[in-house]
């Protein structure tokens, strides 16, 4: 058959994938890099390195890869200085806005997120104009018919900061963001009394 080529077709949805692979790839890779840099490279002590090494692991990628983006981060090898910034602003409106940026060129950022900002309607602030109407926690939500009682018990005793409940049912626990990694085991409620006698 005159232009019908299985290898070719076969060769370009490959390149495809492995060039969004490769973008999953090194976006993960700079997450944790930071997350090392930040709070040490034991995924044991660190919980936002954890969730980056499960953000990895989901995706496929190498375990050499992310040993070496720990290594970067930790400083056992060379390699580009990854920096956090956060930028404050008002977008249509005035409604207040936080971007928070994962960068190695805080110039072109700055650039890139004012242009942003000026296209859709808003403004880049100077830092703290927004950042008072913010709090920083970790949020746990419950579905409806999640026993309160046993659920506040369990919250009070992993040290969250408060729980709510919602008028739907629902129950809502508010922690510190540090403490949000120990909701990745999943909370059983206790045993009523009555199904545990025989």
């Amino acid at each position: 058959m005159a232009g019908h080529s299985k290898w070719a077709n076969i060769q370009h949805r490959k390149g495809r994938q492995d060039e969004r692979r490769s973008a999953s790839f090194s976006k993960i890779a700079k997450e944790i890099t930071v997350s090392a840099k930040m709070g040490g490279g034991d995924a044991a002590f660190n919980p936002r390195l954890r969730v980056a090494i499960d953000k990895a692991k989901g995706v496929n990628m190498p375990k050499d890869k992310i040993d070496n983006a720990i290594k970067k981060g930790t400083g056992e090898l060379e390699g580009v200085d990854y920096v956090e910034i956060r930028y404050e602003g008002y977008g249509i409106s005035g409604a207040a806005v936080i971007v928070d940026c994962l960068t190695d060129n805080k110039t072109r950022t700055v650039a890139d997120v004012r242009h942003a900002f000026n296209k859709y309607g808003g403004n880049l602030g100077t830092d703290g104009c927004v950042a008072f109407q913010f709090k920083h926690c970790g949020q746990l939500l419950f579905a409806p018919g999640t026993d309160e009682a046993a659920l506040m018990d369990a919250a009070i005793e992993a040290g969250a900061d408060d729980v709510l409940s919602n008028d739907d049912g629902s129950v809502e626990v508010i922690t510190a963001p540090g403490t949000t990694w120990r909701s990745r085991t999943p909370w059983k409620p206790p045993a009523s009394p009555a199904s545990t006698a025989r």
